[in-house]
């Protein structure tokens, strides 16, 4: 009898320790700091040691597919009000920024809050999204920017394009049906991998570069145990494969450039071939490293504006002039980007100890800009969970929508991201029918949302 209690008695305590754990080691030496000063601790708490909330986290995001009830269960708890709370995840204790203010102040803050990729190794130390903000960083962003997102540029870009997507959408049509987030990734695979360096390969390597592609997606959020069998271990095997194809395609291009004729000026005709050319302010070329059918009254009006707009010269394909005058189509690329939510939250630290609205973030902590709450909280969007577009008919609030990011790590791609997905609806909606097969499957959101079946779906011409 004896025995049993002192059992009991040892496991309580076992218990106990590995719930407190976490808050006695990181939040009571910030207590004195912040009573001296009259600064508060975001409420929450960090979880078991080493896991944090990391069980609870991913049983509501991957298992029972109700991702907001992580934050909401927070509001519920420790109040709607702050939009600030505590936590420990990916191995970091962390403070979740929730409300606009606040979101809008981590973002555009990048001399207090540095990127924070839980897994920098598997995009690489000189890649855009994890290059530390300064020269290097500015550099490479206005290149992609100049490359993709002006409007001289987008114009000829919607051109090169168009053909894939529509050949895309006539092949579709034949089968009994396809896995959607499987084809149109392949589709802008195939056209990216066109446009970024001419690549003209075949269907068979663009399957290939697609699973070495989807290797790293998963793994890039994944914990950092450099073990066999491990997501992030896949990953840095997919990135290495990945780098070895696009340093090949580089040395064909130098060795292109060298036999050009002398003193002529190269073409730039891609962003591959821009990004070659382009040096630092120390005049020093860029090194290889750092390249690397539920709303049927939405169809309806969606239909009818495009169809209004329809080319039948130059081979159906519409300009970006005319993907600018499509107002209503517009409104729908903004609302399937608003609650597709791809990026649930956004990572950063903080280099110091920084006071926000009486909040104390520590310095040292992992700072998680948690988007996906700013676009599903009814307070910023009327019956956020409904598919509305004309809600854009007024400019949200003030904070409220940051689907790319924001600051000086926004997005470079965001306007040909509009653009695509403006080309897509336009010969979907004037050419094709389509029927969701399994409407009740199960939607993962880690490390990005996706149906359990991949989306499958039958479509055919109208």
């Amino acid at each position: 009898m004896i025995c049993i209690v002192s059992v009991v008695l040892l496991l309580s305590m076992i218990g106990w320790l590995s719930w407190w754990w976490n808050e006695i080691w990181y939040v009571r030496p910030l207590k004195a700091r912040c009573s001296a000063s009259n600064v508060k601790i975001p409420l929450g708490h960090l979880g078991f040691p080493l896991l944090g909330e990391t069980l609870s986290f991913l049983w509501l995001f991957n298992i029972v597919s109700r991702p907001d009830d992580f934050i909401t269960f927070k509001k519920h708890k420790y109040g709607y009000k702050e939009g600030i709370y505590r936590s420990h995840l990916y191995g970091s204790p962390s403070i979740i920024a929730c409300s606009p203010s606040l979101c809008k102040f981590v973002l555009n803050s990048s001399d207090k809050f540095t990127q924070e990729w839980p897994t920098t190794q598997v995009l690489g130390a000189n890649s855009v999204i994890t290059l530390n903000e300064g020269q290097q960083h500015s550099i490479i962003k206005s290149a992609i920017v100049k490359s993709i997102n002006q409007p001289d540029y987008l114009s000829r870009i919607v051109l090169q394009i168009q053909p894939t997507i529509v050949a895309a959408l006539q092949l579709w049509s034949q089968m009994p049906k396809i896995n959607a987030f499987y084809q149109v990734k392949k589709v802008t695979l195939d056209y990216t991998m066109r446009y970024i360096a001419h690549l003209e390969i075949g269907s068979s390597q663009i399957d290939a570069i697609e699973k070495l592609y989807q290797g790293i997606v998963y793994g890039f959020r994944a914990q950092p145990w450099n073990l066999p069998g491990t997501a992030y271990h896949h990953a840095l095997k997919c990135r290495k494969e990945i780098t070895k194809k696009l340093k090949e395609e580089l040395e064909k291009r130098k060795q292109k450039n060298k036999d050009s004729v002398s003193g002529e000026s190269a073409i730039i005709s891609d962003l591959m071939d821009g990004l070659m050319q382009m040096k630092n302010n120390e005049q020093r070329h860029l090194s290889d490293e750092e390249f690397l059918a539920n709303n049927p009254h939405v169809l309806l009006k969606l239909r009818e504006e495009n169809k209004a707009m329809f080319k039948e010269d130059n081979n159906e394909s519409i300009t970006y002039e005319d993907i600018l005058k499509l107002k209503y189509t517009k409104k729908v690329a903004e609302e399937t980007i608003r609650m597709a939510n791809l990026s649930a939250f956004v990572f950063r630290k903080a280099t110091d100890d920084i006071v926000f609205e009486g909040y104390l973030i520590p310095k040292g902590w992992s700072v998680l800009v948690w988007l996906r709450n700013l676009h599903n909280d009814p307070t910023n969007f009327e019956d956020p969970m409904s598919f509305n577009p004309d809600r854009w008919d007024t400019r949200p609030k003030q904070g409220t929508y940051h689907p790319f990011g924001g600051g000086s790590r926004s997005c470079a791609g965001s306007a040909l991201v509009r653009v695509s997905l403006a080309i897509f609806l336009h010969h979907l909606s004037i050419g094709y029918k389509w029927k969701l097969l399994n409407p009740g499957a199960k939607v993962k959101y880690l490390s990005h949302p996706l149906p359990s079946d991949g989306l499958e779906i039958s479509i055919n011409k109208v």
